[in-house]
């Protein structure tokens, strides 16, 4: 039986355990009961050989220390040493023991429980079983579920870790489509695991050193599925390397899953923290707030965050880290938006970079030269686009791509995952890009695309939103699957630019009938190389002159009469005396009707005449009158008079309105911007803040980069703008500086709209097959 068969079988077994619960349990409530007891076999199937060993041991040493204050830790410690385990059970109960006294399980299982050393009950105290116990003891259904499992062999021998966590994970995503969750915040599909691993470690010469500590960490573990391949990957290379996984992780029965699975494997269970990531700012039991790791610096990173979730309840804490500490913190560069916090992850794993190398571009001469780190990270799209120029996504961008830290983007098939059928891509970011020595291909300076969404094939039978698989390669039964991972990984390795494959060679090994591969022949684009300044843009705000025409009517007296300043006049601004208050309003009607008198008499010169279509000859025109009736031609009366929507109404024939400097005023309506790129040869990084408020509240200075690519901006607005707007201009005072990564821009290709022939013929053919096949059933 193959691995996935074997996954499979065993995870169909618990399942079919779990049917013992219908009654007492709604489908909902299953996994309270399935994942711990799932779990407690697991470690129980390690610990049962030395169970009578290690209890004689313990009562032994319980007596020999029973004077010292710190006796469970000296126990601990011998033991541990002796066993060679990270946990052990003192209860001298194995789950055999437990069945042969059914009378007193429910007693019995809760004495097994509190048997495990300390960092182990802690953990599994995290699944709250012991409510459960009671509860199926109650319903009398303890004795037949605890039988049943006890049936099924989970020992490491029989099934080693990873191939445990999927069965983890397997049973975790069916509990929670009975309840209709999201399985997808738990775990990531095997092969997107594998696949980000291989990229992760590929021409890691690192990982092949013998003895080297190699440090891996998950800010969103899980149940660690990515840790237990990274892990594994590492000593298929290298059987002597020194690996240490760390991680954190909010959700607790994931948490306890992972933890024990830790434990198992002989590691410290200790380097998975219990909490959320970002920080909540609230202290819940022993749940961390924040960074679980805040001292630590790690080799290797990789995370799946959840795609799209808000980060409402870290709000207060984020954004107070980033105004108070700025780039001291997590999140110097910016906030992405409230309602996807996936960035946000990434800034973290950032903030755990070690150093980067001496002889390397980011490595500041204040700081303790180290190895550098890489990070691969599961994104939605969002991130790749949002937020304009300026904002927080944008500018977390740019520091990531002005700082040399992305290597390359893969783009990975839709109906990959679980709960969502949407297009994903992997982010690989790295403070050590190779710099073309020692074989290697200089990637300084260069961001690699890869369009994958071709490598996959479908699935058989669905899983949730997952109709498709990365291909892992001929295995077992699956003698037809292609190798998908290993091309990709070739792909991100050569580093070729305009790479391309066709659709045949993608699939090769896929058992098709021809007629559903018949345009296997398409070729398609899957590698682009880009340079880092390619990213960026320069958001220019393009203006043009306001122009007025104007006269005096009564359909534009009545617009003067909706103006706020005509309103007003009859609103007093005092608020205590009523006397006074009703004088000032009478006041301000009174001048009302003055100024409408006015503007009436003014009527007849108009009348008859063109349209003024120079504002300051309609001021001169028009002052002297109100000046005859004594009314003051203040500021606030001549804005009044001459705004558009008033006295005067926009054209495009009349000349230019200008201020007291003689410069044109500009027409808000016909304000434009423009994303003009980067000039190919600029320096980066360029020399343009971050605004980090509570860092620096005063005004950006953009002299500096006003400087660079102010001419660049002129010369882009006289060859795109002026041959059609031959008025505009550019207010250098509004530019801002964005980065983006439109990937399926640079991977667009047009296909024209099939033949009608070809079409028709189809019609035919289905209408063939249908008739065909009613024929056999008639």
């Amino acid at each position: 039986m193959n691995n996935t068969n074997q996954i499979q079988t065993n995870s169909d077994l618990v399942w079919d355990v779990a049917n013992l619960l219908r009654g007492p349990y709604l489908p909902a409530q299953y996994r309270r009961v399935m994942i711990p007891l799932t779990v407690l076999r697991r470690l129980d199937c390690v610990l049962e050989a030395d169970i009578d060993k290690v209890k004689a041991e313990y009562d032994k040493l319980f007596q020999q220390y029973k004077d010292k204050d710190n006796r469970t830790e000296i126990i601990e410690k011998i033991l541990f040493k002796k066993f060679k385990q990270k946990f052990f059970n003192t209860s001298g109960f194995t789950f055999k023991k437990l069945i042969g006294d059914p009378d007193n399980l429910a007693k019995n299982l809760n004495k097994y429980i509190a048997g495990f050393s300390t960092r182990a009950r802690e953990i599994l105290e995290k699944f709250r079983f012991d409510q459960e116990i009671e509860r199926l003891e109650e319903a009398n259904r303890l004795f037949e579920v605890f039988k049943k499992i006890a049936a099924v062999d989970f020992h490491p021998n029989k099934i080693e870790s990873l191939e445990m966590g999927y069965i983890f994970e397997d049973l975790v995503r069916r509990f929670n489509e009975q309840a209709n969750q999201e399985a997808g915040d738990h775990f990531t599909p095997r092969e997107v695991v594998k696949l980000i691993v291989n990229l992760l470690f590929t021409g890691e010469e690192a990982i092949h050193t013998a003895g080297n500590l190699i440090k891996i960490y998950d800010p969103a573990c899980g149940t660690g599925g990515i840790l237990s391949e990274s892990e594994k990957e590492i000593k298929a290379q290298n059987d002597k390397a020194n690996v240490e996984l760390f991680g954190q992780e909010y959700n607790p029965e994931s948490y306890a899953i992972c933890g024990s699975d830790l434990m198992i494997k002989g590691e410290e269970a200790d380097n998975i923290a219990f909490g959320d990531t970002l920080g909540t700012g609230i202290s819940r039991d022993d749940r961390v707030d924040g960074d679980g790791h805040p001292d630590l610096k790690f080799d290797y990173m990789a995370a799946n965050p959840p795609f799209g979730v808000e980060w409402k309840p870290e709000k207060d804490y984020v954004t107070n880290e980033h105004e108070k500490f700025g780039f001291n913190g997590r999140f110097g560069p910016g906030l992405p938006r409230i309602n996807d916090g996936a960035l946000l992850f990434l800034l973290h794993m950032m903030s755990k970079m070690q150093n980067p190398p001496a002889q390397y571009p980011l490595h500041r001469k204040d700081e303790e030269s180290e190895n550098g780190s890489r990070i691969a990270i599961v994104f939605n799209g969002s991130p790749l686009f949002t937020g304009d120029a300026g904002k927080g996504e944008s500018n977390i961008r740019r520091y990531i791509i002005e700082n040399d830290m992305l290597e390359s983007i893969v783009a990975l098939p839709n109906q990959l995952f679980y709960n969502t059928g949407i297009y994903t891509y992997i982010w690989i970011v790295t403070n050590r890009k190779t710099d073309g020595s020692n074989n290697t291909h200089d990637r300084r300076g260069k961001v690699q695309l890869i369009n994958g969404t071709d490598f996959a094939w479908k699935m058989k039978k669905s899983l949730g939103d997952k109709r498709k698989k990365i291909g892992e390669g001929p295995s077992g039964n699956n003698k037809n699957e292609p190798d998908h991972i290993r091309m990709l990984t070739q792909i991100y390795a050569d580093f070729n630019n305009g790479e391309t494959r066709s659709l045949a060679d993608i699939n090769t090994n896929v058992g098709l009938p021809k007629k559903k591969i018949h345009d296997m022949s398409k070729v398609v684009t899957v590698s682009k190389i880009f340079n880092n300044q390619d990213f960026g843009y320069l958001k220019i705000t393009v203006e043009r002159p306001l122009r007025l025409n104007f006269t005096v009517n009564q359909d534009r007296i009545n617009a003067f009469k909706e103006s706020s300043y005509f309103k007003g006049l009859a609103i007093s601004k005092k608020r205590k005396n009523i006397a006074e208050m009703d004088l000032e309003i009478a006041e301000g009607k009174a001048k009302q009707a003055e100024l409408i008198i006015v503007l009436k008499s003014l009527i007849p010169e108009f009348q008859h005449a063109e349209f003024i279509k120079n504002r300051d000859q309609f001021e001169a025109k028009i002052k002297p009158t109100f000046i005859d009736a004594e009314i003051k031609f203040d500021t606030s009366l001549k804005k009044a008079l001459l705004a558009p929507g008033s006295l005067g109404e926009k054209d495009p024939t009349a000349e230019e309105c200008t201020n007291s400097k003689g410069e044109f005023e500009t027409d808000g309506d016909l304000r434009d911007t423009e994303n003009v790129p980067l000039p190919k040869d600029i320096s980066l990084p360029l020399p343009l803040g971050y605004e980090n408020k509570g860092l620096n509240k005063s005004k950006v200075d953009k002299s500096k980069l006003l400087a660079l690519v102010e001419a660049h901006c002129e010369q882009y607005l006289t060859e795109e703008v002026l041959p059609y707007r031959s008025d505009a201009w550019i207010d250098h005072s509004k530019i801002k500086l964005g980065y983006e990564i439109p990937f399926n821009r640079y991977f667009y290709e047009y296909e024209p709209p099939r033949g009608l022939a070809d079409i028709e013929a189809d019609i035919k053919g289905l209408e063939q097959e249908i008739m065909n096949m009613l024929a056999e059933v008639v």
